[in-house]
C-alpha cells in the first residue's frame, strides 16, 4: 500500500495527484485518467444500462400481449426477435457513439475523485466538463428532432450532470476489479464507478469496506 500524502496549502481544485491526497478539510482527493478504448469499463457499464432498458421495455410489452386472449407462443418469439436485432444495432450504434466521445476527450476520461468518512465523489475535470455537456446538448437536439424522447432527455441529463455522489450508508455492494484498476460501489438504483491505481487500490478498496456498514463485499 502506498504511504498516503497530506497537504497543508493547496487549492483542492489543482490537485493532479494520481495518489489519494489527504487535505486539510479530512477529504481524501486524486486524479485518475481512464484509458477509454484501452478500460471497457465505462463502455460495459453503457451496455448494461442499454440491456436492463430493453429488458424492461420487452418484459412490459410481453405483459400487455399475454393480456390478450388470442395471445400465441409464435408472438412470443416474434417480439423477442425484433428485441434482439434492435437491440443489436443499438449496441453497434452505442459503440460507434463511444469511439467518437473517446476520440473527442483525447482517448481518456478525467476524473476527480474526492473520498471522505461519508461519501465519495466522482466529478469531471474542469476541463472536460465543457466537452460533456456540449456531448449532452447534441444528444439531446438529435433525440428531440427525431422524436426519440429517450434518446433526448439522456442528453439532458448528460448536459447538466458532471458529478456523482454515493453516500456510504446507502451503498449495497462493493466490487473489486484489481486489472481494470476499478471498484464499483452499487446503490440500489444507483451505481458508482471508483478507479485508482495499482499501487493504492487495497487502500481505497479497504476504506470503502470500512465506512459502507450496509454493503456486501466480493
Amino acid at each position: 500500500m502506498a504511504k498516503q500524502k497530506k497537504i497543508n496549502s493547496q487549492k483542492y481544485s489543482d490537485i493532479k495527484s494520481t495518489h489519494p491526497v489527504l487535505c486539510p478539510d479530512g477529504k481524501y482527493r486524486w486524479v485518475y485518467d481512464v484509458p477509454m478504448l484501452k478500460n471497457p469499463s465505462i463502455l460495459l457499464e453503457v451496455y448494461w444500462v442499454l440491456g436492463v432498458s430493453f429488458g424492461i421495455v420487452w418484459f412490459f410489452v410481453l405483459m400487455l400481449g399475454g393480456c390478450e386472449s388470442n395471445f400465441k407462443l409464435s408472438e412470443l418469439w416474434d417480439i423477442t426477435r425484433g428485441f434482439l436485432i434492435l437491440m443489436a444495432v443499438f449496441l453497434v450504434l452505442g459503440f460507434i457513439a463511444y469511439f467518437f466521445v473517446s476520440w473527442y476527450y483525447g482517448w481518456k476520461y478525467s476524473i476527480l475523485f474526492i473520498m471522505d468518512e461519508n461519501e465519495v465523489v466522482h466529478k469531471q475535470l474542469p476541463g472536460t466538463e465543457g466537452k460533456a455537456r456540449a456531448i449532452g446538448k447534441l444528444t439531446a437536439l438529435a433525440g428531440g428532432a427525431g422524436g426519440k424522447l429517450g434518446m433526448a432527455g439522456m442528453g439532458i441529463l448528460v448536459a447538466n450532470r458532471t458529478s456523482m455522489s454515493t453516500s456510504y450508508s446507502s451503498v449495497r455492494r462493493i466490487i473489486p476489479c484489481r486489472r481494470q484498476h476499478l471498484i464499483k460501489v452499487r446503490e440500489r438504483f444507483s451505481r458508482n464507478m471508483v478507479f485508482v491505481a495499482d499501487e493504492d487500490f487495497d487502500f481505497v478498496y479497504q476504506y470503502l469496506c470500512d465506512h459502507c456498514p450496509n454493503a456486501r463485499k466480493s
